[in-house]
């Protein structure tokens, strides 16, 4: 997020395609405004079935899923197509609010509440004994790594007046996002002990949804529970409607298409949404697989050109070096091994992520690491 970010608030708000294709080249800024905009859908979709789940809980029976999904996608049409001061400028501090209400109050309820959080352990807990390497860096993103986050910090940049904002603003978002994950990774170990028990609610409570709704209201009571469950529902709607936002921009800044006529706007958002709602139909799990691994593949690759910036601008370029590797790593390894990609053994895709990520290592050394600086 930072990294990112500062870059783009010095190129005067440049999207992250167009950085990447600043410092990787025009081939890969290609290849990154496609991964974009798949990604920023995906990202729409999946955060727009979230929060329809937890809001049907919510609300009596009639208000369906399908009810709260299309309301979801009526505000995210509205905050894709409107400036950001006329509608997620207001609805953001409230927002705000209660995703630190939400936060507060779960971690407080599990301290004060007699709940024990089971000891760390580097053992395999997975219920099915899936390889933790790379399915656990390609589950954990966000508030980890996320190349989604990257897509984001552009259009904060646009919107900043100093880069002395830049600390609190994007570095502070990354360690918000990471402190509010941990708090439910927290919740989600202390009230079901293993991950065998966590994946028993999921199935109970007919998913992640339930087992919010459970968590809250045992933890704070019914009033409680639904200023909690509004921040938990805040916080995927909050990377939806500017997901969408994002892929409009992107696909305006590519083919070079005017975004201030409203009708310009309407060109682009309609069919973006249109398609985002068709995907709603298709399996979640499935959706958010794709998604997961297109997050991390273009972390890795901004990860690349922020590592290009740094050196060219004499800072240190490992802080970015050391990530891009091992992201080259785990994106590569997964694709090659998973259902939903080449399906290959793990005696093919772990040395072959191996060899991309040290080849991807040696090929930034020669052009770009090992060259002297020059002013």
């Amino acid at each position: 997020d930072y990294l990112s970010g500062m870059m783009s608030i010095r190129h005067n708000g440049a999207s992250i395609s167009e950085l990447v294709g600043m410092y990787l080249g025009d081939g890969m800024k290609q290849v990154m405004r496609v991964f974009s905009v798949i990604l920023l859908v995906l990202v729409g979709v999946v955060f727009m079935v979230g929060p329809a789940g937890l809001l049907a809980k919510l609300t009596p029976q009639f208000l369906d899923v399908r009810f709260w999904l299309i309301t979801v996608l009526i505000y995210y049409f509205l905050a894709t197509i409107l400036p950001v001061d006329k509608l997620i400028g207001k609805l953001y501090p409230v927002f705000g609010i209660a995703l630190i209400v939400m936060a507060v109050g779960v971690a407080g309820g599990i301290l004060f509440q007699g709940y024990t959080i089971p000891e760390v352990s580097f053992a395999n807990l997975h219920p099915s004994g899936a390889p933790i390497w790379p399915l656990m860096f390609i589950t954990v993103a966000c508030g980890a790594i996320s190349g989604f986050h990257a897509t984001q910090s552009p259009m904060m940049a646009r919107c900043m007046t100093s880069e002395k904002q830049g600390r609190d603003i994007f570095y502070g978002a990354m360690i918000a996002e990471g402190v509010i994950a941990l708090v439910w990774a927290a919740a989600g170990v202390a009230f079901y002990q293993t991950t065998g028990g966590l994946a028993l609610a999921i199935k109970d409570f007919g998913g992640a949804a339930g087992v919010v709704y459970n968590i809250t209201f045992s933890l704070l009571g019914p009033i409680g529970g639904v200023i909690a469950m509004l921040g938990v529902i805040a916080c995927p709607i909050t990377s939806g409607d500017t997901a969408f936002r994002s892929a409009r921009l992107t696909l305006g800044d590519w083919f070079k298409f005017n975004q201030k006529p409203i009708k310009n706007r309407l060109i682009l958002a309609v069919p973006l949404l249109a398609i985002g709602y068709m995907i709603t139909f298709l399996d979640y799990n499935v959706i958010w697989r794709y998604f997961a691994w297109s997050n991390q593949t273009l972390a890795m690759m901004a990860l690349w050109a922020g590592a290009v910036y740094l050196k060219k601008i004499g800072s240190n370029f490992w802080i970015a070096v050391v990530p891009a590797t091992f992201m080259s790593a785990v994106s590569v390894t997964y694709i090659l091994q998973a259902g939903e990609g080449f399906k290959l053994s793990t005696a093919i895709s772990y040395p072959g992520g191996i060899l991309f990520a040290a080849a991807c290592l040696t090929i930034y050394m020669i052009r770009v690491g090992l060259k002297k600086q020059t002013t």
